[in-house]
């Protein structure tokens, strides 16, 4: 890969897994962790990349550098967060990766879609988090108005779905918002979108704030069973 300055060497990136079988299913990837996020999760458990005014650790070059020792290796890369598309320099970075033979794996919950639908064409699948029927989206992300981040959301969501790239829809149950009823609520929302592929996560209190914890504790949720 090139050695020259791009719009993906500014990419503000907090961490990079060399090696992944988890992030993109069924294939081994590397995974970029892209600093900053405008939402504040209450299950979210990567509370230390969330500020965007923090700087990357990683650069750019040593994500070239990874790929360009893994060739015949490794499938592709994900791009994860915080929230990924928040950084312009992401399409390049995407582009990078696409003309040096690897796939482009995506994780996001779409909350810029503008930069989405710039970026969809450099990706080959996408990891894209529904939080909650619309009118909880707030109690969840946190941020914006009354249906801010929900509007983001399914804008996003349909802008993907009309690319016709392959994605996977999760869900992460939150028991101190969803109910039971909530969930089937959304289920029966992305079925009728035409998603496919929808997967039913588990909150995983490690890495969570002590208040989200004893939040969780106080709604019973017995989690792993």
């Amino acid at each position: 890969m090139t050695d020259r300055t791009t719009a993906a060497d500014g990419l503000a990136i907090a961490g990079l897994t060399p090696l992944s079988s988890c992030d993109w299913p069924g294939r081994l990837v590397a995974t970029a962790f892209l600093q900053g996020c405008p939402w504040r999760c209450t299950y979210c458990h990567n509370a230390a990349i969330l500020d965007p005014r923090t700087p990357g650790v990683v650069p750019w070059s040593d994500v070239r550098d990874l790929l360009d020792r893994r060739r015949g290796l490794l499938d592709g890369v994900v791009f994860s967060g915080g929230e990924p598309t928040r950084q312009a320099g992401l399409v390049d970075a995407a582009r990078q990766v696409r003309d040096a033979g690897f796939a482009v794996g995506l994780h996001t919950g779409g909350a810029f879609p503008r930069r989405l639908e710039a970026l969809l064409p450099y990706v080959d699948w996408v990891g894209f988090d529904v939080k909650a029927p619309a009118h909880l989206y707030r109690a969840i992300t946190r941020a914006g108005g009354p249906t801010t981040s929900a509007d983001a959301a399914f804008a996003s969501l349909g802008l993907v779905l009309e690319s016709g790239v392959d994605v996977q829809v999760r869900t992460t149950v939150d028991p101190t918002v969803l109910t039971a009823t909530d969930v089937e609520e959304v289920a029966a929302l992305l079925a009728d979108l035409g998603v496919e592929d929808h997967v039913l996560q588990e909150v995983r209190p490690d890495g969570t704030t002590d208040a989200y914890r004893q939040a969780l504790a106080a709604s019973g949720a017995v989690l792993g069973a």
